[in-house]
């Protein structure tokens, strides 16, 4: 869950929480030699994490009043007040375990619906949330837990300067954000797997060259702000969230605190983290009075504070874990890839795949290492996040083979056997493991029902109408517990995803956009406005700030006064422009949006963050907002958009 009492560090406490951190490493290694870590035993948990959401499928902040209503230590805060995370109990890996552990988030589940339901709101489980806007991720909105406020502001000063996001796809994605709000948008469903140390690299390995197969069927956040992306963005997306790393360090090579990791481990966990601990700097502190070598001695388990909170800053996708149950220390491995949803079910297939496939694998191939290269393991990784079930991957035996293939021929078969070996029910290995290959064959995840989701009501409606139907049939279909691969596509809510008070203009501007500088010849505006058919030109300058608004109405009061001599001079746009233009947020509610657009008798806002241009939002953007309430108003499906200004019906 992670330790909330933490302070951020000055030189006196960064020393004496390093001399903590190293006991702790030393104490797990002796540890270790003395067989003290429990081995021979099993056991099994998952990490649930959510997103809270409003009447109008948008992220609702109200993290802290659901946990008060919910009242259950199963359940925990995550870094925005619009996340919720809550935790399954250790199960014995055997007999009907998966099915007991599908009840217990089942029921885990109800309690966050029911108490989010009390405060007008709702819960739905998606890897990235698809009605997020940038605006969303303020540090108002950050849990009100010193962990992340400390968090954000050691991650600052190692930066330096604000993140900046690069994220090709179909769509492409690059923004500038000034937090770590932005690891907000992710949610996932995290496997634990207990091993004991003398398997721990053999496992942890196996982990690491099964992670693409087991992810590429599991995809399901493609879309990120509106843009179509990777097919699981989340890995894309975290690792730039909480990267510390500076450019321009000639060839200097340099870590992410989010990664796959750099090698196999060869013989201990204790690689991994001594590794972190030479890698990566301490960014949080707390006050431990343990001492782990005298705990030792008393034949006490001791709790390693300092080497947890220090590994709960580092985010490997595969993590090693240090806990203790019943007084005996012991290791999990943490798979950190799997998004959260579309439904229980569908997460348990994934759980179960991954646990199926560590217990048959590890037979068939009882060192990794042997038969695969890591480079070969993580080039797998990236291409399943990027293109799930259509990547194509490297495994032994195999040049390249497509991930579906691979799954369905020899994958599913060695999970059957793994999780029949380990004594798992039979109608549950039947169950999971059906409803993954059934997925796998229509080829239809999360990601891909999304996707196609998108593109069915892409041409009805505008960019916030399209990201709530998604959201609300998934919030429809989580609740009808079918999985994602009988799931039917979206359809516009009757909603359109807004309401009289919560619409904003982000939800409704035009991004992209035809802007022209300040020195631009005005025959350049003229044309733009026949080509693309618009009536607004918004001028900026090299830095994207606004600097003026160009109107087809100014267009035609300068061809009435310069008609006589419009051959004979160069006009330049700033000629033309409306300097210093009436200007809008993101965040404005659309009420006050049209308010000053009427005040100002304007035709056109343009939509300005931290003093430069993102959007444009116009008359005819507002006939849409229009429409939507007369809509919703009368309980009808949403009407059909209009053509653009100017452009012929038909």
């Amino acid at each position: 869950m992670g330790q909330h009492d933490v302070k951020e560090l000055d030189s006196r406490n960064l020393r004496a929480f390093t001399q903590k951190l190293l006991a702790d490493l030393r104490a797990l290694e002796l540890m270790l030699g003395s067989g003290a870590i429990e081995s021979g035993v099993r056991r099994i948990g998952a990490e649930q994490e959510l997103f809270l959401i409003d009447r109008q499928y948008r992220p609702a902040p109200l993290a802290m009043e659901a946990l008060e209503r919910i009242d259950d230590p199963h359940f925990t805060t995550e870094v925005a007040r619009f996340n919720l995370e809550f935790n399954t109990d250790p199960l014995d890996f055997g007999g009907d375990c998966l099915a007991r552990m599908e009840r217990q988030l089942t029921e885990l589940l109800g309690k966050a619906r029911a108490a989010a339901q009390g405060l007008d709101a709702d819960v739905v489980m998606m890897g990235i949330l698809s009605t997020l806007d940038i605006s969303d991720l303020t540090l108002e909105n950050m849990t009100p837990k010193p962990r992340y406020f400390a968090l954000n502001e050691a991650m600052r000063r190692l930066r330096g300067k604000d993140w900046e996001f690069y994220i090709k796809g179909t769509d492409e994605l690059l923004i500038r954000h000034d937090s770590v709000m932005v690891e907000a948008c992710n949610t996932s469903f995290q496997a634990h797997y207990q091993v004991g140390p003398e398997e721990f690299a053999e496992l942890y390995n196996l982990t690491q060259a099964v992670a693409a197969p087991v992810l590429a069927a599991a995809c399901n956040s493609p879309m990120l702000f509106g843009r179509r992306l990777w097919r699981e963005t989340r890995i894309a997306l975290f690792q730039q969230s909480i990267d510390h790393r500076a450019a321009g360090l000639h060839l200097r090579e340099q870590a992410p605190r989010v990664s796959f990791g750099r090698r196999w481990v060869d013989d201990s966990v204790l690689e991994i983290f001594a590794e972190d601990i030479a890698r990566f700097r301490v960014l949080l502190s707390a006050e431990i009075d343990e001492d782990p070598l005298e705990r030792l001695r008393a034949n006490v388990a001791p709790e390693l504070k300092a080497l947890r909170l220090h590994n709960g800053t580092i985010y490997r996708w595969t993590r090693p874990c240090y806990g203790i149950l019943d007084g005996k220390p012991h290791l999990r491995i943490e798979n950190r890839i799997l998004p959260a949803g579309p439904t229980i079910v569908d997460e348990m297939a994934n759980a179960a795949f991954w646990f199926g496939l560590l217990s048959g694998l590890s037979r068939v191939y009882p060192d990794v290492r042997r038969v695969m290269e890591f480079d070969t393991a993580l080039d797998n990784f990236v291409a399943a996040a990027r293109l799930g079930l259509r990547a194509q991957f490297g495994w032994p035996g195999h040049q390249q083979i497509p991930a579906d293939e691979l799954i369905l021929e020899e994958l599913l078969p060695v999970a059957r056997e793994g999780l029949a070996q380990k004594g798992i029910r039979a109608e549950d290995v039947d169950r999971y493991l059906g409803v993954l290959e059934e997925r796998v064959r229509a080829k239809k995840t999360g990601a891909q029902w999304q996707l196609d989701s998108y593109a069915a009501v892409k041409e009805r409606g505008g960019r916030g109408e399209r990201q709530a139907a998604i959201v609300a049939a998934t919030v429809e279909n989580q609740r009808s517990e079918r999985p994602v691969h009988e799931w039917p596509l979206a359809e516009l809510h009757p909603t359109g995803g807004w309401g009289r008070n919560s619409a904003r203009v982000e939800q409704f501007m035009t991004t992209d956009l035809f802007t022209v500088g300040p020195d631009e010849a005005i025959e350049l505006v003229a044309h733009l406005m026949q080509w693309k058919r618009i009536r607004h030109v918004p001028v900026e300058d090299n830095e994207h700030r606004l600097v003026g608004l160009i109107s087809q109405r100014s267009m035609i009061r300068l061809i009435a006064e310069q008609f006589q001599d419009l051959g004979q001079r160069t006009i330049a746009a700033r000629d033309v422009m409306t300097a210093d233009p009436v200007a809008v947020a993101p965040d404005t509610p659309i009420a006050e949006a049209i308010a000053q657009m009427r005040r100002h008798r304007v035709g056109s806002l343009p939509v300005v963050k931290d003093g430069r241009l993102v959007g444009i939002i116009t008359e005819y953007d507002f006939l849409g907002v229009a429409a939507q309430l007369v809509d919703r108003e009368l309980g009808r499906a949403p009407t059909p958009p209009l053509p653009p200004p100017n452009e012929p019906p038909g």
